[in-house]
């Protein structure tokens, strides 16, 4: 039986999609266009319908305490701390300064920066230095791809049990499918076999943006 079934994501497919998600708020409108004039690196902020996501499954899961490994703009950051209660707190880990003061300006002017605890400098460290116990309920990451394995390790412990651990780009532009992936894409490959058989976790890759694995913490 050919189990494939799947929609081919054309153009008007993916408008058809983001039009489902909404329209991004005043607010949120205002970072897409500041981030769009950085260049080439704007491909670093997710999708408003990802966005969407990351709101939805903060809400779903009740959870207080969100840890983001890249924040870069703060797009995705900003999505976490609008769904998270007001005692909630989002930790964002980046090393860009310039960046995150874009970031910190759209965090204000949505009145959510009293949520987010913003930490600049090496994201390995910062989760280092995180406490031990496991008290986090939802984690992204969203930085480089090499470290990723690594940022896994340190986050899981630390994350409770029945928490969610996100990962994005885990398709890398579809790279990390190839026979022989090269660059980043293998090192995405890597990651996803090492999550595929970690057994502290449940896990599913699904393919929306460029790809977002999402686990349970069993």
């Amino acid at each position: 039986m050919n189990d494939f079934k799947a929609v081919v994501m054309t153009p008007q497919i993916y408008r058809y999609v983001r039009e489902q998600a909404g329209r991004p708020s005043a607010v949120q409108e205002k970072l897409i266009a500041r981030t769009l004039e950085l260049g080439d690196s704007a491909e670093m902020q997710i999708p408003h319908e990802q966005a969407v996501l990351l709101s939805l499954l903060v809400k779903i899961t009740g959870a207080q305490t969100v840890v983001e490994v890249g924040t870069y703009t703060g797009y995705s950051t900003l999505a976490f701390a609008q769904a998270l209660p007001p005692s909630g707190k989002v930790i964002t880990c980046d090393v860009s300064a310039e960046w995150t003061t874009i970031a910190e300006e759209a965090w204000q002017a949505a009145g959510v920066r009293d949520r987010i605890e913003l930490r600049l400098g090496a994201a390995a460290q910062t989760l280092a230095e995180l406490p031990e116990e496991p008290v986090i309920d939802l984690v992204f990451i969203d930085a480089d791809k090499v470290g990723y394995v690594h940022y896994w390790d340190l986050l899981v412990p630390r994350v409770r049990q029945g928490g969610l651990l996100l990962a994005d780009n885990t398709l890398y532009y579809g790279e990390a499918a190839d026979e022989q992936p090269e660059g980043n894409a293998a090192a995405i490959d890597a990651f996803n076999r090492f999550v595929l058989a970690d057994t502290r976790v449940e896990s599913v890759l699904v393919p929306i943006a460029d790809g977002l694995t999402m686990a349970r913490k069993r």
